[in-house]
């Protein structure tokens, strides 16, 4: 009896899970399913609403012809990524700014907490602009500025020391390192206890200023820096990534770098090789690993760009997420 009842049992099963999964049964395989949707227009807004401000992180490329067997490629990494917490105090020039891995609108609250706390009055706090007036003495008063750092998630604190009647910077470098050094310690000690955030600096958030877009096919990364401080941070970037510069030429913001895949880079530690962050290192790469990093400033804004020497175009997307996974 047994017997008669298990290949019946079994062709019962097959059965059923074709009624259940086939493509005509209850639960179809639904993963190609996309390749039928249609783009639809855009939305036409009313003249008196503007259009919202927001980064396209998943843009829908034309494709004129679609392959049935389609292989979906891993999304590309399109900003740069967190890390551990931290406040460091940062320098470039006269130009000095507090680092913090967190969200402007976590930062903004503990920022106006230590000027309401503190000695000066405040006269203005906008969390829209990231902006707090601070007044000082007769002649001058204190602007801090809290924007959206290039890392994802990331604030930097800004202080300036400004005229009252020509509204012009002043230059104190001692006075503003002393200040910002007290600022610092208070950030260090509050973001271990503080867990809120402003929905009034929420907008802050939003203003990043690391971005990429596509060009004639290839990856940019745009950012909203100066030249000087575009330079610094990719420099950094390369550093951190375990990029080789072999040369730099500055005035052209042209980086000539080599690059191992990460698998490469496990191959070398096999046979005792040195880490590569060791600047006396001197690891022979292939012809195919020599890359351009260009910088191009324009209206106030710096442009990253990858170029393969063999012209490579996968290999310096690689690279260039890679910078911008390193970018702080």
């Amino acid at each position: 009896m047994i017997k008669l009842v298990l290949p019946f049992f079994i062709i019962l099963m097959i059965s059923s899970c074709s009624m259940l999964g086939g493509p005509d049964g209850y639960f179809p395989d639904k993963k190609y399913d996309f390749l039928k949707e249609e783009i639809e227009d855009t939305i036409s807004l009313p003249d008196e609403l503007d259009s919202p401000d927001i980064e396209n992180h998943y843009p829908v490329p034309e494709i004129l012809e679609i392959d049935t067997n389609l292989e979906i490629p891993k999304p590309r990494q399109i900003f740069a990524s967190a890390g551990d917490s931290s406040v460091q105090l940062r320098r470039l020039g006269e130009l000095m700014w507090i680092y913090i891995e967190t969200l402007p609108s976590t930062s903004w609250p503990i920022s106006k907490n230590y000027w309401d706390t503190s000695s000066y009055d405040v006269t203005k706090a906008d969390p829209l602009s990231g902006e707090i007036d601070i007044d000082y003495d007769q002649t001058s008063k204190l602007l801090m500025r809290v924007e959206h750092g290039i890392k994802e998630a990331s604030t930097e604190i800004f202080l300036f020391k400004v005229n009252k009647i020509s509204t012009e910077i002043e230059s104190d470098p001692e006075f503003i390192q002393a200040e910002m050094e007290k600022m610092l310690n208070y950030y260090a000690e509050s973001l271990s206890t503080f867990s809120g955030t402003s929905l009034a600096a929420q907008n802050l958030n939003e203003m990043k200023k690391a971005s990429i877009f596509s060009e004639n096919g290839k990856t940019v990364i745009a950012l909203d820096l100066n030249f000087d401080r575009a330079w610094s941070s990719v420099s950094k970037a390369l550093d951190a990534a375990e990029v080789v510069t072999n040369d730099r030429d500055r005035s052209k913001g042209i980086f000539f770098v080599s690059f191992a895949k990460e698998e490469e880079r496990r191959f070398f530690g096999l046979f005792g090789g040195k880490n590569l962050n060791d600047s006396s290192q001197n690891l022979i790469f292939s012809e195919d690993a020599q890359f351009e990093i260009t910088i191009t400033p324009k209206e106030n804004k710096s442009y990253v760009r990858a170029t393969s020497k063999d012209g490579n175009i996968e290999k310096s997307e690689e690279l260039l997420s890679k910078i911008n996974e390193s970018l702080s």
